[in-house]
């Protein structure tokens, strides 16, 4: 994770608690706690935060991230094609969600999330299965900030 130049490595864990209800936690690369909590569509509970991230901009920005990320339904307004891709876009309040699938594989490959027709947040994906993605981007447009996520795989 990248904040305005600051660099925070570590394992990041997610855990389907509930239908609607994750729980998040990031450790350090030693296994500290950073920060743990629980996120759903509308709620959102704060188990420990390290004191270092305990700021306001900084879990907002985590808490919305992940409510965008782990988000699992969205309506469809409208539907488009490009070369490579099937496109629908969501609506949501003054929110709008493009959702890029892959045409050869039919796979989630991209979302990008504007508000107010501004494009805020492109969450980037790279999956072999429809289910869990191997690789996912972060990237804010009008913040520097960048997430990138990557599977613990096991090399033997």
């Amino acid at each position: 994770m990248d904040i305005y130049n600051n660099h925070v490595s570590g394992i990041l864990i997610i855990k389907k608690i509930s239908q609607t209800t994750h729980r998040v936690v990031m450790t350090s690369d030693f296994g500290n706690k950073l920060i743990d909590f629980e996120i759903a569509d509308q709620d959102f509970k704060l188990n420990y935060v390290l004191p270092d991230l305990d700021k306001k901009l900084v879990i907002n920005f985590l808490k919305n991230d992940f409510q965008r990320l782990l988000k699992r339904e969205y309506p469809v307004a409208e539907s488009f094609e490009d070369d490579n891709s099937k496109i629908y876009l969501s609506k949501i309040d003054n929110q709008s969600f493009y959702l890029f699938y892959n045409k050869n594989n039919s796979l989630l490959k991209k979302v990008v999330y504007t508000k107010n027709n501004k494009e805020k947040i492109d969450f980037t994906f790279d999956a072999k299965k429809h289910i869990f993605a191997d690789s996912i981007d972060l990237q804010h447009k009008d913040f520097n900030i960048n997430i990138k996520l990557f599977q613990i795989t096991d090399t033997e």
